[in-house]
């Protein structure tokens, strides 16, 4: 059992779209940490670096050694949804850059796991593009796994995952929902429990929501803005800094 964890990637690992009613947001990462606290009985020691907007590069260029450095049992890496939204990507490098990344973390003797994200392309403006991205992105990632030191989790693959009842209102980050079964992906992966207040399965058994096509309203509240970053070359993450910056013990309030 792991008993200290350090999560790095974009928005998708700080967990927006999951938010709590004091304005925090909590989402996969931080759910994965409780369960492990849970099956554990004992003090598990947590950080997050992630922060949204983030590409890869700084990802594997910033956040990777500062985890590297907090010398966790366990590292989640995840990366590249922001690279394959751009007009113009390798996803060769990105796949590139992130075997990079998981072999130096495992040659230190971390255990990573490796998570695609979600598929939100049902549902997203120019989603054909995205599902062809991320299906060439998580082929070349699933190749890249070495056979020992990482547990791949393929969130991407989760059919499921890609109704619109998992998603928040700008369908590109997960809801609460979203992010619970994300997590339990993840524990499964480690032979973990998930408990069953996080109501996994009993979100899964409701009817699909379907897809519906995306109202003028989206567009001006959450594409046109979103245009007018890349335009000017802001991020939305541009000023913010790591919500958990530090190892520490896991605060159950997290789920609250």
């Amino acid at each position: 059992m792991y008993t200290s964890y350090v999560a790095i990637g974009d928005s998708f690992t700080e967990g927006v779209g999951d938010d709590l009613p004091d304005g925090r947001v909590r989402g996969w990462a931080d759910l994965v940490a409780t369960g492990l606290a849970a099956a554990a009985g004992e003090p598990v020691l947590y950080a997050n670096l992630a922060i949204r907007g983030r590409k890869l590069g700084p990802i594997v260029g910033e956040q990777l050694n500062a985890a590297i450095a907090l010398h966790p049992q366990l590292l989640s890496i995840n990366g590249g949804g922001n690279d394959i939204m751009r007009p113009r990507v390798s996803v060769d490098d990105v796949a590139s850059q992130t075997a990079v990344a998981v072999g130096k973390a495992v040659d230190v003797g971390i255990h990573v796991l490796l998570l695609s994200g979600a598929n939100p392309s049902d549902n997203l403006p120019g989603g054909r593009t995205v599902q062809r991205r991320g299906d060439e992105l998580a082929d070349r990632v699933r190749a890249a796994v070495p056979d020992h030191g990482v547990t791949f989790v393929d969130n991407f693959a989760d059919e499921g995952l890609r109704d619109l009842r998992y998603w928040s209102l700008d369908r590109l980050h997960l809801n609460a929902f979203g992010h619970a079964r994300v997590a339990s992906n993840v524990l499964r992966a480690l032979d973990v429990p998930v408990p069953d207040s996080w109501r996994v399965d009993e979100v899964a058994a409701q009817e699909p929501l379907g897809r519906r096509r995306p109202s003028l309203a989206y567009y001006r509240e959450y594409v046109l803005p979103w245009i007018g970053r890349r335009l000017t070359g802001r991020s939305s993450g541009d000023g913010r800094s790591a919500k958990f910056p530090a190892l520490a013990p896991v605060d159950p309030d997290i789920v609250c």
